[in-house]
């Protein structure tokens, strides 16, 4: 019985991380149902990029006091992760604060992790009223409603509650360590530092040792098994962005933002239309791939990269309140396009694991049935989107992608844009005017 504590939670450690691996499996797997896209150029350029603007997030603070707030709960997870370190190797092994061997540097850690603490409760406290109170306008937007609003506030009180619990945790353990509770006490003194959970502690003195252990021991398990909730929440939630931010910042686009990518196969055709030789009624080479489709209409038409950028979203709405579009009240929105993915994403991935790893078709696609044609042809393509985004999601790159699928596969453009078009067939330029007739104006008096 005496190590009955320790094998329970080795199991709930076990059953914790293995639900969190599956889900890491199923991500990994709807991510590569994406076209494969060779992003290995320009190594060292893609790691100064993640380290800049995913560990070093020097695009939060672009809006100062949600990026300074943001830091401190980034800051906060980071570095109370070495607590939840020596809470494992405890709960594992059966001992008090394994690290207090450290002494002074041990007593600085845990001051310094109970001060970011309540600087976290600080942050979330402020995070909640900035979008249930003041209610900021990127956060009351349609694709807002629903589940998208409560799982930012579930995000909030489960921060909340887990940095109460640890300060409790400290609290209790404080006060047992005064009182010279076995297990606790420890001959060199005091282990640890207090800064924060020690203007709680005198609530707790007038309880008994046997009190203030039930106290410690279930903060401590409630602590724990938070925090494997909120690990394995991570994949439902918009905060996956936790996990993914590294490898989305790291993939992303290196082009110039103005620069478009060309169709392999119109590349082709062009070339071989440029070349004397070759014989453009020539049939194509039994052993020819078959055409590629133009564009896009559903998640698997989009590469992996894309795919992954749907799962970055942290929905925190700068690429949207940014938007001309959107500002001027068309339906479009970049927040939108990116959860719009990720959620037919998901539906596809729902649809193989309930066909045995197969794709049954369900009739729905990306296009239509989850974004529509009046979106995409709101786009202005002016890339604020992606300049404001934190993490290097491109909600452009889809846009573009869908609107060539509609005009190439569908031949379905605005009237406008099929105008346009056909003058610059037929005339080398926009307008519906000749070339001879182009410079006419000059010769009015």
């Amino acid at each position: 019985m005496e190590y009955l504590p320790n094998i329970l939670f080795a199991l709930l450690l076990v059953a914790g991380i293995g639900y969190f691996a599956r889900n890491v499996k199923r991500l990994s797997r709807n991510i590569k149902l994406g076209k494969r896209v060779d992003v290995s150029d320009n190594t060292s350029q893609r790691w100064k990029n993640m380290a800049r603007i995913a560990l070093g997030q020097n695009k939060m603070v672009v809006r100062p006091i949600a990026g300074f707030l943001h830091i401190i709960v980034y800051v906060g997870f980071v570095i109370i992760n070495i607590e939840v370190l020596e809470i494992i190797l405890d709960g594992l092994l059966g001992t008090h604060r394994l690290f207090g061997f450290l002494g002074g540097f041990y007593n600085v850690l845990i001051g310094s992790f109970e001060i970011l603490a309540f600087l976290v409760i600080v942050a979330v406290v402020i995070f909640w009223v900035r979008r249930n109170a003041i209610r900021l306008q990127r956060f009351v937007k349609p694709e807002m409603k629903g589940w998208p609003k409560k799982d930012g506030n579930w995000i909030l009180y489960i921060e909340l509650i887990l940095m109460f619990l640890f300060l409790t945790m400290n609290a209790a353990d404080y006060q047992l360590q005064l009182k010279g509770a076995a297990h606790y006490a420890n001959e060199a003194g005091i282990i640890g530092a207090f800064p924060v959970s020690g203007f709680m502690a005198p609530l707790l003195e007038d309880m008994s040792i046997a009190n203030l252990i039930i106290v410690e021991r279930a903060a401590w398990w409630l602590h724990i098994m938070g925090i494997l909730f909120f690990l394995n929440y991570l994949y439902y939630s918009k905060h996956l962005h936790i996990l993914l931010a590294f490898p989305n910042t790291y993939y992303g686009s290196l082009k110039p933002k103005g620069q478009f990518k060309n169709l392999e196969s119109v590349t082709n055709e062009v070339k071989l239309m440029m070349d004397p030789e070759a014989d453009p009624f020539a049939a194509p080479a039994d052993d020819a791939p078959d055409p590629e489709k133009f564009g896009a209409s559903d998640v698997s038409d989009l590469s992996w990269v894309q795919l992954l950028n749907a799962y970055t979203c942290t929905e925190c709405g700068r690429c949207t309140s940014e938007c001309p579009a959107n500002q001027t009240g068309k339906k479009l929105s970049p927040r939108k396009i990116m959860m719009d993915t990720r959620d037919r994403l998901e539906e596809v991935g729902k649809n193989i694991d309930a066909n045995n790893g197969s794709f049954v078709a369900d009739d729905k696609q990306l296009l239509d049935d989850y974004i529509s044609r009046e979106e995409l042809w709101a786009c202005t393509s002016c890339n604020a989107c992606v300049e404001a985004c934190p993490v290097s999601i491109d909600p452009l790159s889809i846009i573009m992608d869908m609107r060539q699928y509609l005009v190439m596969e569908q031949s379905a453009a605005p009237s406008d844009l099929n105008n346009m078009m056909g003058n610059i067939e037929n005339n080398g330029a926009p307008w519906p005017f000749n070339q001879m007739d182009r410079l006419n104006w000059a010769q009015e008096s």
